[in-house]
C-alpha cells in the first residue's frame, strides 16, 4: 500500500461565523485575527524544522482561538504523526473530519495512521470514506483484505477491478494466492464463466479456468473449454488440445500429429492433459501402426517427466494387450532412463520376456537382478525358470532353493518355485525329489 499525501493549506478568516463573537468590539476580533495568524504561522515554521512540540504549543493557542477550525485539527494531527503520537494524531485528524467531511486530506491523515500501526481493521474503514472521494483507493482495500484475511471480500473486488480498470501484477498475485485455498476456487470458476460469456475472445480467462480445472482433475471440464476456446481463438495453443481429439475421431493423423506435437512443446499447457493427449494418440497408434515413429518422437517430450515414468506406463499398455516385443522395448527404455534399478520394471519385462521365451536374456536378468533385490524371491524364480529352460538344471536347482527361504505368504509364487524345482530335480535324475516338489505343488493348489 503505497501512499502518498500533498496537502494544500487553505485558509479563511474573514467571513467565518465562529470568529463573530457575541457582543465583541471590533478592535478586539482584529486582534484575535492577528494572534492567530501569528500562532499559526508559528506552527508552520517550527513543523518545518521539525520542532513539532513547538508547533504543536503554537496550534494550541490557535485552537482556544478558533476551536471549529478544521485546518487546526488538521495541523495538530500531522504534528503529532510526524512525532509518533499515533493515538492523538489520529484523534485531531477524525475532530476535523467531522467538522468538515468534504476534505479527502483529513481522511487521508486517518489513514496515515491506521497505516503506520497497522490497525488494518480500521483502514478499511477510513479507505471506504476515501473512496468516493477517489475510487483509485480501491487498490488499497484490495491490499486491506488481503492483510485481514478476507479473502472472499479480496477476491470480489479483485475482479471487479479486473473488469473495470484492467489486470495489475500486484492483484493477479494476489489472486493466486486466494486461489491456493481450494474453498475460494468455485467462485473464481463461477466468475471466469462470466467474463468468458461477456468478452469471449479474451484467450486469458480460459486459461485461468482450464488451469482450475485441471488442479480439481476435472479434465472432461478442461476439454470443453478448450473447445469453446478453439472455436473464439483457433490460433491458441490450448484450442489445439480440442483440435487434436477432433483430428484422431476423423482419422486424420498427420493433423493429429501437429496439434499433438504443438501441445507437448507449449509451457502453458499442463502435464496431466499432455498425458492425456500422449495416451491417446497411443490407443491411435494401435489401429494405425503407420504413426509409431510418431509416437517414439512424442515420447521424448517426457524425458525428463519426474512424475511419471512415460515408457514404463507405455510398456504397460501394450503388456496389457500382450504386445509383448512391444513391451519389452519400452521397459528397457524405461530402464535406460532410470538412475536405480525398479523393482516394477525389471518383473515386467521378465514376464515379458519370458511369454517371448527368452530364456537365456531371462536367466541372465534375474541372476543379476538377485545381487541388486536379494529378498525378492520372484528374480530367484525367473532365474531358475530361465535356467530350466536352457537345461542348466544345477542352476536351476541351486538358485530356486535359495529363493524358496523369501517366499512369505504368496501361494502361487511358492507353487510355481515347487513346480520348477521339480523340473530341475526332474533334469538331474533325482525322481524322489521331482516327485517331492510336484506333490507339494499340488497340496498348495488344492488349498
Amino acid at each position: 500500500m503505497k501512499k502518498s499525501a500533498f496537502v494544500l493549506l487553505f485558509f479563511v478568516l474573514l467571513g467565518n461565523p465562529n470568529l463573530v463573537l457575541a457582543q465583541a468590539e471590533p478592535e478586539q476580533i482584529k486582534v484575535d485575527e492577528n494572534k492567530f495568524q501569528d500562532f499559526f504561522y508559528e506552527s508552520l515554521k517550527q513543523k518545518a524544522i521539525e520542532n513539532y512540540d513547538k508547533a504543536i504549543v503554537a496550534l494550541e493557542h490557535c485552537l482556544k482561538l478558533e476551536p471549529q477550525n478544521a485546518t487546526v485539527h488538521f495541523e495538530l494531527g500531522k504534528n503529532y504523526l510526524a512525532s509518533k503520537q499515533y493515538k492523538l494524531a489520529y484523534t485531531y485528524f477524525e475532530q476535523a473530519s467531522q467538522i468538515d467531511p468534504t476534505n479527502k486530506w483529513f481522511f487521508v491523515g486517518m489513514y496515515d495512521v491506521n497505516y503506520a500501526t497497522k490497525d488494518y481493521e480500521k483502514a478499511i474503514y477510513t479507505i471506504n470514506k476515501l473512496i468516493p472521494f477517489d475510487p483509485k483507493f480501491k487498490e488499497d482495500l484490495t491490499s486491506l483484505y488481503m492483510n485481514t484475511g478476507q479473502f472472499d471480500k479480496a477476491l470480489a473486488l479483485i475482479n471487479e477491478l479486473n473488469e473495470t480498470t484492467g489486470k495489475s501484477d500486484r492483484r493477479e498475485s494476489y489472486k493466486l494466492q486466494i486461489l491456493s485455498q481450494g474453498k475460494y476456487q468455485n467462485a473464481e470458476i463461477v466468475n471466469l464463466n462470466e467474463q468468458i460469456l461477456k468478452n469471449p475472445k479474451v484467450e486469458s480467462n480460459y486459461i485461468s479456468l482450464i488451469y482450475l480445472y485441471s488442479k480439481n482433475n476435472e479434465v472432461d471440464k478442461v476439454l470443453e473449454t478448450a473447445r469453446k476456446l478453439e472455436i473464439e481463438i483457433p490460433t491458441s495453443e490450448w484450442a489445439q488440445v480440442s483440435l487434436f481429439k477432433h483430428h484422431l475421431e476423423n482419422k486424420d493423423g498427420v493433423k493429429a500429429v501437429n496439434a499433438m506435437n504443438i501441445i507437448l512443446a507449449s509451457s502453458k499447457i499442463d502435464a496431466k492433459i499432455k498425458h492425456r493427449v500422449l495416451n491417446e494418440f497411443l490407443v491411435f497408434t494401435i489401429a494405425n501402426p503407420q504413426y509409431d515413429t510418431d509416437l517414439e518422437k512424442a515420447i521424448r517430450y517426457f524425458d525428463n517427466d519426474t512424475e511419471v515414468n512415460v515408457n514404463l506406463e507405455i510398456g504397460k499398455f501394450y503388456h496389457a494387450r500382450k504386445q509383448w516385443d512391444k513391451a519389452i522395448v519400452y521397459y528397457e527404455k524405461a530402464n535406460q532412463k532410470s538412475t536405480v534399478a525398479d523393482l516394477e520394471t525389471n518383473l515386467l519385462l521378465l514376464q515379458a520376456y519370458t511369454e517371448t521365451k527368452q530364456f537365456a536374456i531371462v536367466a541372465q536378468k534375474a541372476t543379476d537382478l538377485v545381487d541388486v533385490f536379494p529378498a525378492q524371491p520372484q528374480f530367484y524364480y525367473y532365474a531358475g525358470l530361465g535356467y530350466n529352460q536352457l537345461s542348466q538344471f544345477k542352476k536351476a536347482k541351486d538358485i530356486l532353493e535359495m529363493g524358496m527361504d523369501y517366499v512369505v505368504e504368496d501361494v502361487p509364487l511358492e507353487v510355481n518355485f515347487n513346480i520348477q524345482l521339480g523340473e530341475a530335480y526332474n533334469g538331474l535324475g533325482d525322481s524322489k525329489k521331482k516327485d517331492l516338489y510336484f506333490s507339494k505343488a499340488n497340496q498348495l493348489l488344492k488349498k
